[in-house]
């Protein structure tokens, strides 16, 4: 059953609606979730926490917005406070990024050897750069709609994302 807005206000068809949209969207945040935190686990609990807030306030959404671009608004939260719940001596303007653990433990990482190098090269970005690399590489965010998302300004963003590309760029020099 497809979802709409009226459904999930409706406590009659409340529940069928939110099952439906989480079978829906679950690859879509996961995805995006999966490249901010990095690690399969992390991403689970993190979206975990997304559909439970989600849930606990939809009754709050106002409707302004698509009800997708609310729902990448609290995963990407929910992503920022598990990050800086990792590191809380980090703000995600620190520059000392740490790879942690390495992907090639991740049972699910299933990407082929470019793909893995291009991922540890990602996990060795301090948070910021990190976020707005995947963000704009991945997602393909316009630095106007990041803004808004992360509330920094468009050239902080853009500065961020040349020294990501930069930082990637050396890392692959440098395993050759």
């Amino acid at each position: 059953m497809p979802y709409t807005l009226e459904q999930l206000r409706n406590p009659e068809t409340r529940y069928e609606a939110f099952g439906a949209m989480v079978r829906q969207l679950t690859p879509q945040l996961y995805g995006q979730i999966r490249r901010i935190v990095q690690y399969h686990d992390d991403a689970d609990d993190v979206l975990q926490n997304t559909w439970l807030k989600a849930w606990q306030n939809l009754d709050s959404f106002r409707g302004d917005c698509l009800l997708t671009t609310w729902l990448y608004r609290i995963a990407l939260n929910e992503s920022l406070s598990f990050l800086q719940k990792q590191h809380p001596a980090d703000s995600l303007d620190n520059e000392e990024g740490e790879a942690g653990r390495t992907l090639e433990s991740d049972p699910y990482f299933d990407g082929d050897e470019i793909e893995l190098l291009l991922q540890k090269a990602i996990a060795t970005l301090p948070d910021k750069q990190r976020i707005v690399f995947n963000l704009r590489y991945f997602e393909e965010m316009k630095y106007e709609h990041m803004s808004r998302l992360l509330d920094t300004s468009e050239g902080a963003l853009k500065a961020s994302y040349h020294l990501a590309v930069k930082k990637i760029e050396q890392f692959f020099r440098e395993a050759d």
